[in-house]
């Protein structure tokens, strides 16, 4: 039996050329035993026809804000809250930016910004709109909002241009959602614990040490296993990303504060150690800023190296233990020293000396060694499908 059988779909089309393909999309999800429900933006119209997409939905269409038949039950409120799913299919530019803006000048964006859940959302445009900057930063907006995007693939476009933004295909999408339903299922009530960004460590109340961490790997993890159905906890040090909907996120500051919220929040079944951890912490913090002067000497002590911890804690382990190696030099050499030393059942080594995949950039690079011996690369992609491909295997881990 289908993942999708009597699951309530609305399916919200918008206005480009892709959307001939939302025909097909309905007739498989039908076939698959879902409730349909579907919403036309203006400009759809062009491409589709109610006719049409009411014959294969078996349902009204819906497309007007103000039809006063419709708003008497207070469409803009009741579909949205109806739906198991919220599909949208093709997603164009102008889309993805009514939602990242909150936007609410048609039904469509009015639905969607009444919402109380996330949406599958499938982008189609070309492949110029897909990379422009403005484009890019709407997207990541709605990642952030714990909204799911399926493609874009990469492929010839109606435009007659080549690259990525164009629609993935309809047996494709149902096949990512009933995968994605699958795996809820599976993953329902298994706990995950996430460290991430950089610490500080106080020198004075104004000055303080820490690092480059950016955070963006492990919020990426954080989401990744949220998505997969996980009940996850982010531990993050100072940032400058936004909170994740759906991941309890608990923000701290120093090493301390760190491992205080580790111990509090385990047991867990996995926990993932990415945070960049200051290794040493100033012994005598001054309680009133310290004034200029030609030389001064500073003072410092180990921090508790919280991986190695949890890793040898006899009653509190997780079954998976991940620590990250960020390393600038040796760097399969000095994780398989750092990988036996803390006693973690994997490591994730990457290189921070290289800027295309260091701490600030969205693309990483890795290799996780096993405490077997084996090592395993994942080759360079950005850091929310590098997360994804490490989550994968945390699931196959644990299943």
């Amino acid at each position: 039996m289908s993942e999708l059988k009597n699951k309530k779909v609305l399916l919200i089309i918008t206005g480009g050329i892709a959307a001939y393909k939302s025909l097909e999309l309905i007739r498989i999800l039908k076939k698959k035993g879902s409730l349909i429900k579907t919403i036309l933006s203006k400009n759809a119209h062009k491409f589709v026809t109610p006719l049409s997409v009411g014959s294969l939905s078996q349902e009204k269409v819906y497309s007007d804000l103000f039809d006063p038949a419709s708003e008497a039950e207070m469409d803009h409120i009741s579909l949205s809250r109806w739906a198991d799913i919220i599909l949208i299919a093709p997603a164009t530019a102008n889309t993805l930016s009514k939602i990242s803006n909150a936007t609410a000048d048609d039904l469509a964006s009015t639905v969607l910004l009444a919402a109380d859940k996330e949406f599958f959302i499938v982008p189609a445009m070309n492949v110029r709109m897909w990379e422009n900057v403005s484009n890019k930063n709407n997207v990541d907006v709605l990642k952030n909002m714990g909204h799911e995007f399926i493609g874009p693939d990469i492929g010839d476009m109606a435009c007659g241009e080549y690259g990525e933004g164009k629609m993935t295909e309809p047996p494709e999408i149902v096949k990512y959602l009933e995968e994605k339903f699958k795996e809820l299922k599976k993953n329902n009530g298994l706990k995950a614990l996430v460290t991430a960004g950089p610490t500080k460590e106080f020198i004075d109340p104004v000055r303080y040490i820490t690092n480059k961490s950016s955070g963006k790997q492990g919020y990426e993890i954080a989401n990744s296993l949220r998505r997969s159905g996980f009940n996850t906890t982010l531990i993050s040090g100072p940032t400058q990303l936004n909170p994740i909907k759906g991941v309890n996120t608990i923000n701290i500051n120093s090493a301390k504060e760190m491992f205080d919220a580790v111990i509090e929040n385990l047991p867990v079944d996995v926990a993932i150690f990415s945070a960049a951890v200051a290794d040493f912490k100033v012994k005598d913090v001054s309680e009133t800023k310290i004034k200029n002067k030609e030389n001064y000497n500073l003072s410092l002590e180990k921090n508790i190296d919280i991986l190695k911890h949890v890793s040898n804690h006899n009653s509190l382990r997780p079954k998976l233990v991940l620590g990250f190696a960020a390393e600038t030099n040796d760097i399969i050499e000095n994780s398989k020293k750092k990988i036996n030393e803390k006693n973690c059942d994997w490591l994730i080594a990457n290189d921070v000396s290289n800027q295309e995949i260091g701490f600030d950039s969205d693309f990483n690079e890795v290799s996780i060694l096993y405490k077997n011996g084996e090592i395993e690369k994942i080759s360079k992609g950005k850091k929310s499908v590098i997360a994804n491909k490490i989550v994968k295997k945390i699931v196959s881990y644990l299943d």
